[in-house]
């Protein structure tokens, strides 16, 4: 994939996570309207509830954050529901192939990387819950294929191990994403300017994973370079899994597509050239006319000549230097003033 080529506009990752509800039919539909709303990517999550946690029920193993989503439900339990059934994944690639939409995945253990490369799985995430596990990121790594980070809850000496895992092992096209792991995550949260840090210490592609219930975190974020958003994604919000109530749906994908599209056009090339629509506006300025008829021989004096609009005549900016000249003509009151009349 060309996700992490400088210059394109945004690619666009929409994360199905568990929004199919345990149903092969739905997934199959939310990867259909994110190939319509105009995403670059949709991305899966491969893994077994028994590789994340323990089936145990003690209080380490349950929400205790009572503004969580998810507050005293038990770990497995969650996993087990959310969790896409492995033997779907050829299914789900052929079919986002088949709708022109790049299929990936993020591995949580190295047995999914084995069973993802088996299906040629084009890139990897690799998920802030999971950028401190060596194993999985020397494992995804030597798949020399291109990987994405996300950077929630990682601090940025552990972000600098972590990238230094992926360099060692010979892979150096990689991507990293400002994340802030809550869901949803608040806005005034997000701390952009992250971006430039991230791109000035590592040297990489920067994006965003927004978990954020609008759009204005990733309209920002490609303000400031981000080359890759993430948003979680359900085919319809009437539809209620674990995470409908921060995912977007078509509608909202669409916005957020063609507004980061906007956003970095937006952006121009830095020069201060005239755009060309602009200078249709351009003969309102202001400018140099005859306030009075002038006659051949005359000097040009402040008493017949004034800076007005519109702008048809010599730039404001010369006024001092044709005072003094002579008019070579007969010169009419409101005619716009040029080097061709005075000498």
């Amino acid at each position: 994939p060309s996700l992490l080529k400088t210059g394109n506009p945004p690619f666009v990752i929409a994360e199905m996570s568990c929004n199919h509800g345990g149903k092969l039919s739905i997934a199959k539909e939310i990867i259909k309207q994110a190939a319509l709303a105009g995403a670059s990517a949709i991305k899966l999550q491969t893994f077994q509830p028994k590789e994340m946690t323990l089936d145990v029920d003690n209080k380490s193993f349950r929400i205790n954050d009572s503004n969580s989503l998810w507050y005293k439900r038990k770990l497995f339990d969650l996993y087990k529901e959310a969790h896409t059934p492995w033997e779907w994944h050829e299914e789900l690639f052929k079919f986002a192939n088949e709708n022109n939409i790049i299929c990936f995945s993020t591995p949580s253990d190295t047995k999914a990387v084995d069973f993802l490369e088996d299906l040629n799985c084009p890139c990897y995430k690799v998920a802030s819950f999971e950028n401190n596990n060596p194993y999985l990121l020397k494992k995804i790594a030597l798949t020399k294929k291109p990987i994405i980070v996300s950077t929630g809850l990682t601090s940025l000496e552990n972000i600098s191990k972590t990238v230094n895992i992926l360099r060692e092992n010979g892979n150096k096209n990689y991507a990293l994403l400002v994340c802030v792991s809550s869901y949803p995550a608040k806005t005034e949260s997000y701390n952009l300017h992250r971006i430039s840090t991230l791109k000035k210490i590592f040297g990489c592609s920067v994006g965003i994973s927004d978990h954020t219930l609008n759009n204005v975190a990733s309209i920002t974020a490609t303000s400031l370079g981000a080359q890759i958003i993430e948003k979680h994604f359900i085919h319809d919000k009437k539809y209620i899994t674990l995470d409908s109530e921060f995912s977007a749906d078509p509608q909202d994908l669409k916005l957020l597509i063609d507004q980061v599209k906007s956003a970095k056009a937006s952006l121009g090339n830095g020069r201060f050239d005239i755009d060309r629509e602009e200078q249709k506006s351009s003969k309102y300025k202001r400018s140099i006319f005859c306030s009075k008829d002038i006659a051949l021989g005359e000097k040009i004096t402040v008493e017949n000549i004034s800076i007005i609009r519109p702008g048809n005549g010599l730039s404001p900016f010369e006024y001092s230097n044709i005072l003094g000249l002579r008019a070579i003509k007969k010169i009419k009151k409101g005619t716009p003033l040029s080097w061709d009349l005075i000498k």
